[in-house]
C-alpha cells in the first residue's frame, strides 16, 4: 500500500508539472469580437486584420514571454444579444484579452461578462461614454476618445461654419444618442447655436421624409447626426435628392469610406469627426504597407486604433511578465506606448492619453481634415 501510495503521488507531481509545463508553453490568446459580416463589417474586419498583423510580427520575435500569439476572431455584427453569447464562448475558451467590441452597444452587453472573468479588453472604437464614466467596468481600455471629446469637436465645427440653428438627431442606440445628446448639451451650455429639434431615428427604415420634414420645418441650417453610416447615407441620400441645402455634419460612425461608397455624389460636402489623422507616422507606415501586403488593399476604419490597442496590450504582457489580470490591467495604467497614434497611455478609468478626435469632410470623394 506505501509503494502504490507512492506511485499515485509521483505521477500526480509528473502531471502537475506537465500542466505547468503546458501553462508555459501555451499560447495567449487574444479575442477578437465584433462586427465582420453585415452593414457594419467595415468597422470590425480592419481590427482583425490588425490584430492578426501584430500577432505575426510577435511571433515571429518569439511571442510574448516567450509564447506565441493565438488570435480568436469571433463575429456579432455589432448586435448585443449576439456579443454576450460570443462573449462567453471567449471566456470559456480562456482567452487573455480581448481587442474589441467595435460598437458602443455590443462593448456594454459584453463588458460585464469579461470583467467577471478578470480579461482586460481594449476597444479600438466604442466611444460610449458611460462605458468609462459609469466605472463599471474596471476592465475596459479604449484606444479612441469617448464622445464627449468627440462632441466637443463636432460643436466647435458647428459654430465655426456659423450656424445658428440646428438639428441634431441620432439612431436611439448607445454610441449615436451619446454622442448627439453630448452635442446637444454643449451648444446648449455655450448658447451661441439654437437646438431646434433633437430626435430618434428609426434603425433600417427605408423613407426618413417624415424626419426630414420636421428638420425643414424647424428651420435647421444644418443637421447633426449620431449613428453610423448605413443610415447616414440614406439620409444624406433623401436630403439632396429633395433639394434640402443644409450641411450634414457627423461622427467617426460615418468617417469610413463606406459611407462615401454608398452615398457616393451625394456624400460630396458631408463633416464627419474622426481619429486624428497620424497615419504619416512612421509606425502607422509600417502598419499601413504590412495590411497592404497582407490583403492587397488599403486599411479601413479604425484600423490605425486597432493596432495601437494589440500593440498595447502586448507590451503590458510583456511589462507585467504575467497575463494576470491585476498585473496587466497595472501596467496600461502606469505607462506610455509607442503607438501607431503616437505615444499614448490609459487613465484610470481606461480613458486614453494622447488620442484626439479631428474634424473632416468630404471633398472630392475623400475625407480630407478641416481646419477650424
Amino acid at each position: 500500500m506505501k509503494i502504490k501510495g507512492l506511485l499515485v503521488t509521483l505521477l500526480a507531481l509528473v502531471l502537475l508539472a506537465g500542466c505547468a509545463k503546458d501553462s508555459k508553453d501555451a499560447p495567449i490568446k487574444i479575442g477578437v469580437p465584433g462586427a465582420q459580416s453585415g452593414d457594419l463589417a467595415s468597422y470590425g474586419i480592419p481590427t482583425v486584420r490588425a490584430v492578426e498583423i501584430y500577432a505575426e510580427l510577435w511571433n515571429k520575435k518569439g511571442g510574448v514571454l516567450g509564447r506565441q500569439i493565438q488570435v480568436l476572431a469571433e463575429d456579432e455584427s455589432c448586435k448585443p444579444e449576439l456579443a454576450t453569447n460570443v462573449a462567453a464562448k471567449l471566456v470559456g475558451e480562456k482567452v487573455d484579452g480581448i481587442i474589441g467590441h467595435i460598437c458602443s452597444g455590443t462593448t456594454k452587453a459584453a463588458m460585464g461578462i469579461y470583467r467577471d472573468a478578470k480579461i482586460v479588453a481594449i476597444t479600438p472604437s466604442a466611444t460610449s461614454n458611460d462605458l468609462t464614466d459609469s466605472g463599471e467596468y474596471p476592465n475596459f481600455f479604449r484606444a479612441i476618445a469617448k464622445d464627449s471629446f468627440q462632441a466637443v469637436t463636432a460643436a466647435k465645427l458647428v459654430s465655426s461654419l456659423g450656424f445658428k440653428q440646428v438639428a441634431i438627431l441620432h439612431d436611439k442606440g448607445d454610441y449615436g444618442k451619446s454622442f448627439a445628446t453630448a452635442v446637444k448639451d454643449i451648444l446648449e451650455k455655450e448658447g451661441n447655436v439654437k437646438v431646434t429639434l433633437f430626435d430618434g431615428i428609426t434603425v433600417g427604415a427605408v423613407d426618413y421624409s417624415a424626419i426630414l420634414n420636421k428638420v425643414g420645418g424647424a428651420g435647421a441650417e444644418a443637421v447633426v447626426f449620431g449613428g453610423y453610416h448605413p443610415e447616414a447615407s440614406k439620409l444624406v441620400t433623401q436630403m439632396k435628392k429633395s433639394n434640402m441645402d443644409i450641411a450634414f455634419i457627423s461622427d467617426d460612425g460615418v468617417k469610413d469610406d463606406t459611407f462615401i461608397q454608398v452615398a457616393k455624389e451625394f456624400a460630396e460636402g458631408v463633416y464627419a469627426t474622426g481619429p486624428q489623422d497620424t497615419s504619416s507616422s512612421t509606425m502607422a507606415q509600417e502598419a499601413i504597407k504590412l495590411h497592404e501586403e497582407k490583403y492587397g488593399e488599403k486599411p479601413g476604419a479604425f484600423f490605425l486604433n486597432a493596432c495601437a490597442a494589440i500593440e498595447s496590450l502586448l507590451k503590458a504582457i510583456e511589462i507585467a511578465g504575467t497575463t494576470d489580470y491585476d498585473a496587466v490591467r497595472k501596467a496600461l495604467q502606469s505607462n506610455k506606448f509607442d503607438t501607431t497614434l503616437g505615444k499614448i497611455g490609459f487613465s484610470q478609468t481606461g480613458d486614453p492619453i494622447g488620442v484626439e478626435f479631428t474634424p473632416f469632410q468630404v471633398v472630392n470623394g475623400k475625407y480630407v481634415e478641416v481646419k477650424y
